[in-house]
């Protein structure tokens, strides 16, 4: 049994975020492997504590990650390694801080891709890009994703398992452009959406997913 107006439903959006906790970048098209989409979080913060995420230090959100064609991950434009950089991250997130490559699935924080729907990020009232989303799926109604815990997501040949609502945290309540706080925003997310907000998933049958693809959402076989 398809779930929503399967017709309408399409990839609207699709992102990137070669450095774990920094900037995303929005795709056209997307390569989706058994572990997410490629070259999605080659590269994460440490320092002497171990990992360095936004949710402690923020101003790693005002970092741009992309990925180069020759598969190197940059921030603001250069290649992760370059000191420049590394002092950059420095000034974010400390003076022991450092970039790390990491290409084991730990790097997720718990699958690897995150989809999202339009319905519920206009339910949301806030930016999307506060979600971190990989996949947005548009021409959904209102809050429907809350019923696809479980459910595949057919998009070409790709297979998506929507496994569970992902938990939110203090990442969301900082604005992506000016990094300005609103507490506001995670306490909204809890007492109107139970603290859950977009579905953790996982890959099942790999491929190329492009803006504008056709999507359907679909029971799991028994």
């Amino acid at each position: 049994m398809t779930s929503g107006p399967a017709a309408a439903m399409h990839v609207a959006e699709l992102w990137r975020y070669p450095v774990k906790s920094l900037r995303g970048e929005r795709l056209e098209q997307a390569e989706v492997n058994w572990d997410g989409i490629a070259g999605d979080r080659l590269v994460h913060v440490e320092s002497g504590r171990g990992l360095v995420t936004a949710r402690t230090k923020h101003r790693l959100l005002g970092l741009a990650a992309t990925l180069g064609d020759d598969g190197v991950a940059r921030v603001d434009g250069r290649a992760w390694w370059e000191p420049d950089v590394e002092q950059q991250v420095r000034e974010a997130a400390g003076p022991d801080a450092h970039l790390v490559p990491f290409d084991g699935l730990e790097r997720f924080d718990i699958l690897p891709l995150l989809v999202a729907t339009d319905g519920a990020i206009a339910a949301f009232g806030h930016d999307g890009r506060r979600l971190r989303p990989n996949l947005v799926v548009g021409g959904v109604d209102g809050l429907t994703e809350r019923s696809w815990e479980g459910k595949l997501l057919v998009i070409n040949e790709v297979v998506i398992r929507l496994d569970s609502l992902r938990g939110r945290c203090i990442m969301t309540t900082f604005q992506p452009d000016t990094l300005e706080q609103d507490v506001d925003v995670l306490r909204h997310i809890n007492r109107r959406f139970a603290g859950t907000l977009a579905l953790n998933a996982e890959v099942l049958k790999p491929g190329v997913v492009r803006v504008g693809d056709a999507a359907e959402v679909v029971d799991e076989p028994g």
